[in-house]
Order: C-alpha cells, then sequence, then structure tokens
C-alpha cells in the first residue's frame, strides 16, 4: 500500500515538472545511447574483426612486420614492402605438409577498390567467420585472362551488372592518371557479401595481372607495347612475383615447426604469420583508443546524472509547500524522501528504453552504410551481459545521484512538525 502511494506520488510530481524534467531525461538518453553504442560496436567490430579470416594457419609474405603483412593481405590497408619470387611460391606447393596454397598479387585498383589476383584456390580455400566459405551472388568465377568478379560491397557502391566492361588502374590510389584502357576486363561474377573487407575488392586471375602490365615499365604504359585482348590470346602469362600466400595446414601441430622454416627460407627472406596472433595484436592496439572512447563516454553519462541531481536540488525549494502539505496528511518523512528515488529511477529507466530504441533504430540505418564503405557487418542483436550490466548501472547510478536531494528533504521534513505544517 505504502509503495503504490509512492509511486502514484513520484509519478504525478514528474508530471506536475514535466517540462523541466523531459529536457533532462532527453540528456540522459542521448548519454546513454551514446555509451551503449560505443560498447555495442566495440563488441560487433571486434567479432568483425576476428571473423575476416579463419581457416588460414599461415600468411606468407616478403619479410616485414606482422601486422603490415595482415594490413595489406587481409584489409588491404597499406602496401607491400616487396614481393616473393614465383620459385618461392613454387617450392612451398611441393611441400606435402602444406594442405592448400591461396597466391595472392596487389598493386593495382578500380575507383578505389584494391584488385586482388589471385586463382582458384582463392574460392575453394578462402573462410571467413565461422568457417564460412565465399560464394557467388550472381554469375561464375573468372575463367578467362580479362575476366572480373566484384566483391558485394564494390557492385553494390558502383551498380555494377554482370558483363559490364571495366577498366582498372595502375597503383592503389583512388584518383590513378595511369589506366589499362587497352586490356578492359568484363564482369563475369558478383559474390555474396561477407561482412568483411573481400566485399570491398575486385578479383581477377593471375594471369590477368600479367598480361595487363605486358608493355609497362615503371608505371608507364609505353605506345605500341600493350596487349589488346585479341592479341593475348595463347600467350603464357605465368607470373615472375607475387605479393603473398595464403597456407592451410592440415596438421595443425606442424604449424609453429612450418613458421619457423618459413622465416629461415634460404633463398630469400620471408615472413610466416599466424593471422590469430596478428589480428589480436591488431585489436590490443586498436583497443587502447576504444577503452579511452568508452571512457570519455562514461564521463558524459556522469554529467549528465549530476545535472539530473543539481535540477532536483533547484527545484527542492520549490517543493517545500508540498512536502509540508504532505507531512500535513501523515505522510512520513522516509515516503517524502523517496520519492526522490523513485522519480530519478523512473527517469533513468525511461531514458534507458528510449536509448535501446534510438540505438536499434541507429544501428539500422547505419549497418548498410558501415558494411558498403567499411565492410563491417553490424548486426541488431540481444545485448549481451556485459552490455546489460552497463545499462543497468545507469538506474543504480541515478538513485546513488538521488541520495543527496533525498536525504536533505528527509531531514528537513523530520524537523517539520504537524502544527508546523498546518501553519505553512
Amino acid at each position: 500500500m505504502k509503495l503504490r502511494l509512492a509511486l502514484s506520488l513520484a509519478l504525478a510530481g514528474l508530471w506536475h515538472r514535466r517540462r523541466v524534467l523531459t529536457l533532462v531525461c532527453l540528456t540522459l538518453t542521448l548519454s546513454v545511447s551514446l555509451l551503449l553504442g560505443i560498447q555495442y560496436l566495440r563488441t560487433e567490430i571486434k567479432h568483425s574483426f576476428t571473423s575476416t579470416i579463419s581457416g588460414t594457419d599461415l600468411i606468407v609474405g616478403a619479410r616485414s612486420g606482422q601486422l603490415n603483412l595482415l594490413l595489406y593481405t587481409v584489409f588491404h590497408i597499406g602496401d607491400a614492402t616487396n614481393n616473393i619470387r614465383w620459385s618461392t611460391y613454387q617450392s612451398l606447393q611441393q611441400d606435402s605438409r602444406l594442405d592448400w596454397l591461396i597466391p595472392i598479387s596487389l598493386g593495382d585498383s578500380y575507383r578505389g577498390y584494391r584488385v586482388v589476383a589471385t586463382d582458384d584456390n582463392f574460392l575453394a580455400h578462402f573462410r571467413h567467420g565461422q568457417d564460412r566459405a565465399l560464394a557467388l551472388r550472381d554469375g561464375r568465377w573468372f575463367e578467362d585472362v580479362f575476366d572480373v568478379v566484384l566483391g558485394a560491397g564494390v557492385a553494390d557502391a558502383l551498380g555494377h551488372r554482370l558483363d559490364d566492361r571495366i577498366v582498372l588502374s595502375h597503383g592503389g590510389g583512388r584518383t590513378s592518371f595511369s589506366n589499362h584502357d587497352d586490356t578492359p576486363f568484363t564482369v563475369t561474377g558478383i559474390l555474396e557479401p561477407t561482412g568483411t573487407p573481400v566485399d570491398q575488392a575486385i578479383y581477377i586471375g593471375l594471369d590477368g595481372m600479367e598480361a595487363m602490365h605486358v608493355g609497362w615499365q615503371s608505371g608507364v604504359a609505353i605506345p605500341g607495347r600493350t596487349l589488346t585482348p585479341e592479341t593475348a590470346a595463347g600467350r603464357d602469362f605465368t607470373p615472375d612475383a607475387i605479393t603473398a600466400a595464403f597456407v592451410g595446414i592440415e596438421r595443425k601441430v606442424l604449424t609453429f615447426r612450418l613458421q619457423r622454416e618459413i622465416n629461415q627460407f634460404a633463398d630469400e627472406p620471408l615472413s610466416a604469420i599466424l593471422p590469430g596472433v596478428a589480428l589480436s595484436e591488431l585489436w590490443r592496439l586498436m583497443g587502447q583508443f576504444e577503452r579511452a572512447l568508452l571512457g570519455i563516454t562514461g564521463f558524459v553519462v556522469v554529467t549528465s546524472l549530476i545535472g539530473l541531481m543539481a535540477v532536483l536540488l533547484t527545484l527542492q525549494a520549490q517543493r517545500a509547500q508540498e512536502v509540508a502539505i504532505l507531512r500535513a496528511t501523515g505522510a512520513s518523512p522516509a515516503l517524502i524522501g523517496s520519492l526522490y528515488l523513485l522519480e530519478c529511477l523512473f527517469l533513468a529507466l525511461v531514458a534507458c528504453a528510449l536509448a535501446l530504441a534510438l540505438g536499434a533504430a541507429g544501428i539500422t540505418l547505419a549497418s548498410p552504410w558501415l558494411l558498403a564503405n567499411y565492410g563491417l557487418q553490424v548486426n541488431l542483436r540481444p545485448l549481451n551481459p556485459q552490455e546489460w550490466a552497463l545499462l543497468a548501472s545507469v538506474p543504480l547510478a541515478a538513485m546513488v545521484v538521488a541520495l543527496i536531494p533525498a536525504f536533505n528533504t528527509w531531514r528537513k521534513s523530520r524537523r517539520l512538525g504537524f502544527g508546523e505544517a498546518a501553519n505553512q
């Protein structure tokens, strides 16, 4: 009975001061949305990072740091320090301990998107997420020299369809003045979306990469020496070098031994990295930034709660007559003081509910944009226990903030006797 009375009085008090408290609730909603949104995106981006590549035991490239090798082969960020010879790749192919290899050649682009030259093993063995294979949304994998397969993000962003003809550019920049105009490629396939950097690249054969660079020196085409699709027929386009290779090992116990042997390869300096270890190091470096951002957002929530306390303390002077009437009608000091706790709790719960709705709408609207521009798959899902705990801390903190005005009101109402209350 007392709880029901306290709730009805608290709701009546909130409604009476709805104009001021609506602004406070809006401020708290935005700060909670920011706090919860950063934690949510942090979890989703970490999952997206760790699921970018799976099933690949080693990445082999020219001697460099493991983060650099991971970034330019998997995330298409940066450039390779050097290439590895084709003869070296063939030596790796002949090692019976290696189950499969995927060659990767980089260096060209199409309207800002990376061109990845590879072979059929990429479609057959590359995995992402929970061991998910690549699949074609439309068309087929490249077969001829001048066939090209587009990632889903590229096709959707540029509006390409099957049988479109595209001209690739020399170099990896978004704007290039060196285009392979003599060797246009034909779109034969479009990959299914993966939510990884695979969506933000286009794929050609190793022979296609070699063919379009015939007659080029130092990034410049020599007139009369470049090929066309007609003159390229029947020629051998075995590459002299590739950028890197993804390696799958059937017997996982041999992974560290093979990594050490490749790092000590005698014919040329190589680096073999474990993708999972490199991803962990990359996330550790990024984690420092996102933890700092989360901390700053936490201060924003604390500031909003302090603002709520300031509003309650300001309104306290205006509630003197209300407190006197409640005391005159027999309300106890504890009941009067608890009204502040209930009002703050109700405001915090409403703010959390609005933050959840606002966050869900934001994720629904932003997820296609994140996938198209950054290759990040952010899905709408139930909150995990850590996120629920973060959300539950807001009402608890609001009640802690309300203790100061509640205590002041409780102390003043104790001093206010029934006779004094009746005279006010």
